[in-house]
């Protein structure tokens, strides 16, 4: 599997490539098939997430795919009330902002993520066998800025009140969800997947000394209990620039990096300890095949001369999620020239 092979400092078979959100609303099969299916309910269909996983690779000739699914679904699972509402996110019913609602969120047990995990069976029956699985499970931190806020947000005013005013809740908060994070990351492992990427999505809005003191033990504790299975862990978030080597040192093999970034860059600010895994920006693929071809030449560049210095290797990817009206064949295009260059 060339993506295995370039995580694990091995030589890939061809340069390898998978984008975050391949599977989605950039796909004409994919918004087919959702017209009446809610995305909660789409995530708890088995053979639904099988089928709309399979889409992008086979439209796109990707190297790996990534389970369908959202960061919120082991939420869901394990019974916290809440929704995904188009256009606006994920939404919860009662934020958890009290002691008492600590101590009242619900436990994940195995059971309840079992139509995910027979995805998996159904999509390694059906994936080709050097397309490798990716699963995947929200960070802590970023599973808290939901459950906290209440929905998205763009100053995570609540979250950070109470990560720096009460710190004592903050990380019995967040001791809830590392468990939480590691149940639903081991069911899928245990179900079959390659590799999994860990998305703290929000991290980049904390400074490098919050991270250390607030975040990083508790993700760190995610990546050591499943270190044990053998698979590849991917980490990645979005503006993280000014923590990469933070986000490193918990504990991966892979790291993501968005576009802001340049890869030799990033690669030299973790130690060439891990590989690298992105950075187009998710825009370029709306302005043109010339645009994407500069942009990929000069991606897989940074990326060659991150490897020449001892970076073990590179899995081409967006620095972000595909957008929702991006063409499919621009897409497609961008996989073949990354295969080609």
């Amino acid at each position: 599997m060339p993506l295995i092979a370039a995580a694990t400092g091995g030589t890939p078979s061809r340069r390898p490539v998978w984008f975050m959100r391949q599977a989605g609303r950039s796909l004409p099969e994919y918004r087919a098939i959702r017209v009446d299916r809610g995305m909660l309910e789409s995530c708890f269909d088995p053979e639904l997430v099988c089928e709309i996983t399979m889409q992008p690779v086979r439209r796109h000739d990707t190297d790996a795919a990534i389970l369908f699914s959202d960061i919120v679904v082991p939420l869901k699972a394990a019974g916290v009330d809440l929704d995904i509402v188009p256009g606006t996110g994920p939404v919860i019913a009662s934020p958890i902002r009290t002691a008492a609602d600590v101590a009242g969120l619900p436990r994940l047990e195995p059971e309840a993520v079992g139509a995910v995990t027979a995805a998996i069976g159904l999509l390694i029956d059906e994936l080709p066998p050097t397309v490798s699985l990716i699963g995947f499970a929200g960070a802590p931190f970023t599973l808290a800025s939901y459950l906290i806020e209440g929905g998205p947000s763009r100053t995570y005013e609540h979250t950070k009140a109470m990560m720096l005013g009460d710190p004592e809740l903050w990380h019995a908060l967040m001791g809830r969800l590392t468990d939480l994070t590691i149940a639903f990351l081991r069911a899928q492992i245990n179900a079959g997947v390659d590799a999994v990427q860990l998305f703290d999505s929000w991290a980049g809005t904390l400074s490098e000394a919050a991270y250390e003191a607030f975040v990083a033990p508790h993700s760190m504790r995610v990546m050591a209990e499943i270190e044990q299975y053998g698979v590849p862990r991917i980490h990645f978030g979005v503006g993280t620039g000014e923590l990469l080597g933070a986000m490193t040192r918990i504990g991966t093999d892979v790291i993501g990096v968005d576009w802001r970034t340049p890869l030799d860059v990033a690669a030299e600010r973790v130690g060439r300890s891990v590989a690298i895994q992105g950075n187009l920006d998710p825009t370029a693929l709306l302005a043109g095949r010339d645009v994407v071809r500069g942009e990929l030449v000069r991606i897989i560049a940074e990326g060659e001369r991150a490897i020449a210095a001892g970076t073990p290797g590179h899995i081409v990817n967006l620095g972000h999620g595909v957008l929702p009206n991006t063409e499919a064949d621009a897409v497609t295009h961008a996989v073949e020239l990354i295969h080609t260059l």
